[in-house]
């Protein structure tokens, strides 16, 4: 196994039949870069992303050619211990979708023989959409107020919020005629039914869920804004669903919100302290957005 070196330039060609993309979104283009000089020329390793978000596959086969890149949704928690450690959950699976015609069925059978459960799609598009649907649930709101999910599933206000932007998601995958999957320990497709209940009853339901899930455990955007290098992933999670939307004449205020002010508060230190822990600025924010459609 080989590890990408910090510097470009010390980077050495190797002889590889799988290369892992595992960086942010934010850093594709790089991981991209290291790819083109660390594989000899003519080399046709499979290129398997299993990054958050969408649009990655897509600049991946613009570099590479479809036939070699397979997307991946990972469910398997993972925790990082003081001592920098990272500890993997003895839960969750890992979904796998060729993004061009070859099927990689070598790749398939060496991970089945691995203890994590996997699973085959045949749309990568459905696939990484479904692992963006989950993605959003939880994510940005904490990442603005700087709170973890088991305190706003406990705010009215903001875990509507919550509802809405998942609503929109569902409802922007339909317009693209993308059906949910169901992930390893994730029922997608049960998750967005619940969310289409009346308030009171979803919000009951998904607050159980979510708390359970992942209740005092930082999503990623909120490790994102709090590592304070003014990136984060919410473009190709929250933007996604508000790109796609606009696009396709679906509204979706919250997720437009949600990216913005997300954006917002990971380079402006002002604008974090502003929005920490008050959800009344978060509900106003998107209250003016829909006012201002509404007209």
């Amino acid at each position: 196994m080989h590890y990408a070196p910090r510097r470009i330039e010390d980077v050495r060609e190797v002889a590889a039949d799988l290369a892992i993309i595992a960086v942010k979104s934010y850093d594709t283009d790089g991981a991209i870069e290291t790819l083109r000089r660390a594989l000899p020329a003519g080399s046709d390793a499979t290129l398997l992303t299993p990054q958050n978000g969408v649009g990655n596959e897509e600049r991946l086969a613009g570099a590479f050619g479809a036939d070699r890149i397979v997307a991946g949704a990972l469910t398997v928690p993972l925790e990082r211990r003081p001592d920098g450690t990272i500890v993997a959950a003895n839960r969750g699976g890992l979904a796998l979708a060729p993004v061009g015609g070859v099927a990689h069925n070598w790749l398939l059978a060496a991970l089945g023989r691995t203890p994590i459960p996997l699973k085959v799609v045949s749309d990568y598009r459905a696939l990484k959409w479904s692992k963006l649907a989950l993605n959003v649930v939880a994510n940005a709101s904490c990442a603005i107020l700087d709170i973890l999910p088991a305190r706003l599933v406990k705010l009215d206000g903001p875990f509507g919020l919550e509802i809405d932007a998942m609503r929109e998601t569902r409802a922007v995958m339909a317009a693209l005629d993308l059906r949910a999957v169901d992930l390893p320990r994730y029922p997608l497709r049960a998750l967005q039914a619940v969310a289409t209940l009346p308030r009171p009853l979803a919000e009951r339901l998904l607050a159980n869920r979510i708390a359970g899930a992942r209740g005092h455990k930082p999503p990623s955007l909120l490790l994102d804004v709090r590592a304070g290098r003014g990136l984060t992933e919410v473009g190709v999670l929250n933007g996604a669903v508000a790109a796609a939307g606009a696009r396709a004449g679906v509204a979706t205020p919250v997720n437009a919100v949600f990216t913005q002010l997300t954006e917002l508060v990971a380079r402006d230190p002002s604008a974090r302290e502003r929005y920490r822990n008050d959800p009344a600025a978060l509900l106003a924010a998107v209250a003016g957005v829909t006012l201002s459609e509404a007209r």
